[in-house]
């Protein structure tokens, strides 16, 4: 049975991507076949996709991190046909074919099984934005991030990550300060919880090891100078949840930070995460951590046929909150 997949391939050192009829053995190994019914668009499917950015690390591979579905087959005993699941990260698009398909076939330990409290649409919306913020909100809770340090600053405010982590956040009591150069996009940002803005065009970071500190934590979806900066701002025993990397991968900072206000940089891997805690995240993203305007941040769903038209208006940075993807 051929069925319609969206393939990335490298072909004399540079990247084809587009339609193809594929077999199922066509697919890297896996012992669960899933019918994709939603995938969605993240910042490392626009560079995988336009080859902006060296993702892909075999020669072809069907685009898409994220995907939900219902189980068509399985090797794997802990999963049977017509199981609701969910795959994000685990490799998808990297080395093992992803959700940009009508079938998948993926390793039972990437396999989550869909929370009661989600339906397909939601989890396709939320897919690896949302479960990177849940993460990022985890890895904070346990490192007792609490509402009294102060107001947690949020970069990339309205990317998909960092629109699920201001909904999280405001729902959870903090204050949040949206760092965004969107003025245009405050009434938004107010709605998801945000209380006030900083303007990434007009913010003066400094250049001295410690900066006024004043900011109890932050979500950094950007990396670059802009981690640099939170590093000096930050109050003590406050966390900086680092995601992103859009404004760079160099960090400058010195120990300062972590040894005289006991700051901590908590690094975020949607893609080798252990599958308890992956599956604890999926589960509170259907209780407690979901997000309450799921609707708002995904306002857009297109279909498969239109995804390579969508690719580039996340290079640009031109896209607020998630686009669902749905396949079939």
């Amino acid at each position: 049975m051929a069925f319609k997949a969206f393939r990335i391939k490298q072909v004399d050192g540079a990247i084809e991507a587009g339609f193809e009829q594929l077999e199922i053995n066509d697919l890297s190994a896996g012992e669960v076949v899933v019918r994709v019914q939603y995938s969605g668009i993240n910042y490392k499917d626009a560079l995988a996709a336009t080859g902006k950015g060296r993702i892909t690390r075999v020669p072809a591979v069907n685009g898409g991190v994220d995907l939900v579905g219902v189980v068509d087959s399985s090797t794997d005993e802990r999963f049977h046909g017509g199981d609701a699941v969910l795959v994000c990260g685990a490799g998808l698009s990297e080395t093992l074919d992803g959700g940009y398909s009508e079938f998948a076939r993926v390793p039972g330990d990437a396999v989550v099984p869909l929370p009661s409290g989600l339906t397909a649409w939601e989890a396709g919306a939320l897919g690896t934005a949302g479960f990177t913020a849940a993460l990022a909100m985890m890895r904070m809770e346990d490192n007792h991030q609490d509402p009294a340090l102060g107001p947690i600053v949020v970069t990339g405010a309205t990317g998909g990550v960092g629109s699920f982590a201001i909904d999280m956040l405001a729902a959870k009591g903090f204050e949040v300060l949206a760092f965004t150069g969107k003025s245009e996009q405050h009434d938004y940002l107010r709605t998801l919880g945000a209380s006030d803005f900083i303007d990434r065009h007009a913010i003066e970071m400094g250049t001295r090891p410690l900066e006024r500190a004043e900011y109890g934590g932050a979500v950094d979806n950007v990396g670059g100078d802009t981690l640099g900066w939170l590093t000096r701002v930050i109050r003590p025993m406050g966390n900086i949840a680092s995601i992103g990397l859009v404004g760079g991968v160099k960090l400058e900072s010195t120990v300062m930070p972590f040894i005289l206000r006991g700051v901590s940089l908590l690094g975020i891997n949607s893609v080798e995460m252990p599958l308890g805690m992956r599956d604890q995240a999926w589960k509170r993203l259907a209780t407690d951590l979901k997000p309450r305007h799921i609707p708002l941040i995904a306002s857009r769903t297109i279909a498969f046929d239109h995804l390579p038209s969508a690719f580039e208006e996340f290079i640009e940075g031109n896209v607020t909150g998630r686009v669902v993807v749905k396949i079939q």
